[in-house]
This record gives C-alpha cells, sequence and structure tokens, in this order.
C-alpha cells in the first residue's frame, strides 16, 4: 500500500510540474527577416519577481524604428505575454514590437501592474539605441485590463509618479494609445450601476473603498487635450467590461478637444470578434497610426 501512495504522489506532483511549466498556450510571434527578437529581458526586479518583456526589433533598418508595446488582459489577475502574438500588421508597418508581462493581482494590488507597464517601457527607451529603436515613437495598446494599462502609461506621458527607478528617464515620446475595451473608470466597474466587478475590487485590494485613490488608477481622469491621440474600440454587447466606459472616454476626449477614434463592434461581445470584424478592426487601427502627425 505504502508503495502505491507513494507512486500516486509522485505522479500527481509530476503533474504539478508539468502544469506549471505547460507552454501549449504560448503563441509563436512570426517576425520578419532582419528581425531580432531579444526574449524575456528584464525592466524590474522587486523582491524575487522579475519583470519581463519580449522585444522584437530590427537592428538592420536604415533609421530607428517606431515601437508599439502590447499588454495583455485578464482582470488584472491572470494573463501572460506569451499568449499574445498576431503582429503582422504592425511589422509591415515597420515596428518593434515589445510584449509585455506585469505582475498580477495575487502578486501585488494596485498600482503595481502600472508601475511595471511604465518600467518596461522606460528600460526600451533607456536601451534604445541599442534596440535600434525611436523612442519618440511609441505606441501602447492593449485590450480589456490591457487597454487600461495601455492608457494609463500613455495618458501619464511624463509625469513620474508610477515611475519608480525610472523617474529619471526622459527623452521620449508616446504618440498615440490604442485601446481595446478597456477598463476606463475602476471605481465605476467595481460599483457602478452596469457591471460590477470582483476584479475591480480585489486589484484595488486594501483600498477597495478608496474612491480617490481608484480614481488616481483610473484613465478616464488623466484626459486633457494634449494627451496622445487614441483609438477606443468596444462591442456594444460587452458583457465583461461596460460598453458604455468606452462611450464616456470617447466623450472626456471630445470634450477637451484630444484627438481620438471610436469604433463600435455592433454585437461584439469582449473581444474574440468574428473574423471579418478583426479584420476591420486592425485596418482602422494601422489606418488610425499612419495618419499619426509623427507620420505625415
Amino acid at each position: 500500500m505504502r508503495n502505491i501512495m507513494a507512486a500516486v504522489v509522485a505522479l500527481l506532483f509530476t503533474a504539478t510540474l508539468l502544469a506549471q511549466t505547460d507552454t501549449s498556450t504560448a503563441k509563436r510571434v512570426v517576425y520578419p527577416k532582419g528581425y531580432e527578437e531579444k526574449i524575456d529581458a528584464v525592466y524590474s526586479e522587486i523582491g524575487d519577481w522579475k519583470g519581463r518583456e519580449d522585444i522584437y526589433y530590427n537592428p538592420t533598418s536604415a533609421k530607428p524604428t517606431p515601437i508599439i508595446f502590447n499588454i495583455h488582459g485578464g482582470g488584472w489577475n491572470h494573463g501572460v505575454k506569451e499568449g499574445q502574438s498576431g503582429f503582422a500588421a504592425f511589422f509591415k508597418m515597420g515596428f518593434a514590437v515589445a510584449n509585455i508581462e506585469y505582475r498580477l493581482t495575487g502578486q501585488a494590488k494596485a498600482p503595481a501592474a502600472i508601475e511595471d507597464v511604465r518600467a518596461a517601457i522606460l528600460y526600451v527607451v533607456q536601451h534604445a539605441k541599442s534596440l535600434h529603436i525611436d523612442p519618440n515613437k511609441i505606441v501602447v495598446m492593449g485590450g480589456s485590463a490591457g487597454g487600461h494599462l495601455a492608457l494609463m502609461a500613455g495618458l501619464l506621458q511624463n509625469d513620474t509618479q508610477f515611475d519608480g527607478v525610472y523617474k529619471r528617464v526622459n527623452g521620449y515620446t508616446i504618440i498615440a494609445i490604442i485601446d481595446k475595451y478597456g477598463i476606463t473608470d475602476v471605481w465605476d466597474w467595481a460599483y457602478g450601476p452596469n457591471i460590477r466587478s470582483k476584479s475591480a475590487t480585489n486589484w484595488l485590494g486594501d483600498k477597495a473603498k478608496d474612491e480617490a485613490f481608484a480614481k488616481s488608477v483610473s484613465p478616464i481622469y488623466y484626459v486633457k487635450k494634449t494627451s496622445p491621440p487614441t483609438f477606443i474600440v468596444h462591442g456594444d454587447a460587452d458583457p465583461t467590461v461596460p460598453y458604455q466606459q468606452s462611450v464616456d472616454l470617447k466623450k472626456k476626449y471630445d470634450e477637451v478637444g484630444c484627438k481620438s477614434e471610436f469604433m463600435t463592434i455592433a454585437g461584439g461581445k469582449h473581444g474574440g470578434f468574428e473574423k471579418d470584424k478583426n479584420t476591420e478592426m486592425t485596418n482602422a487601427i494601422v489606418a488610425f497610426i499612419k495618419n499619426l502627425d509623427a507620420f505625415k
């Protein structure tokens, strides 16, 4: 009996190890000839945690390239950078791409994820020369919680309140934000009339009842006339993040006179749009970026 029990324990232990190291959900990023990859570049070390990002860049281009930072979603509590791919349209435009990971709710509460995304961007700014990247042509993009983080990173611009050891890094410009059905008002997502999310209160942690703090990590309160141009896309049947959050964000951009574009996916849920709608969305994002002043 003891031998049987030992065998069972061994099998369970092996299964656990395999589950922890399972990379079956990882999506390989296919990049063009001439590009190189810098996988798991460590942009931050906090205790035992190391913040990593994957950077795909072109050291052979005639001049430094623009870069788009991609931020995965998952309610701030799950998701991995390896689950993100499909950057062909941006490579075709000559962009470098950085895929970012950040501390999830189980590792650290708000505003840790914002701090990490800012650090990941500023790490690349610091190494722009060796990566052959133009630090004055930065685009940030994300979906869901990643959309929230892209908005926060971009709307903060040169505000260093979440920048930690990177506070003295300068000489960069975030020229655009791509927000795909992101959370724009954390307090509303936690307690609002449309959809209430435990992901929001869990991420806020011991400050879950602190409305002022929730607003300090909510993009909608940072929008101003000089904010980066922003592309917003949201399905009007989203059961997870209220479509109204993007409606309100667009209204805020219009009120302050900042350039933005709002694309509604009719009947669209929380991402996972149909193939034709995804193609339409990608084409619209590409057109939006190409029309930026930085590329005229």
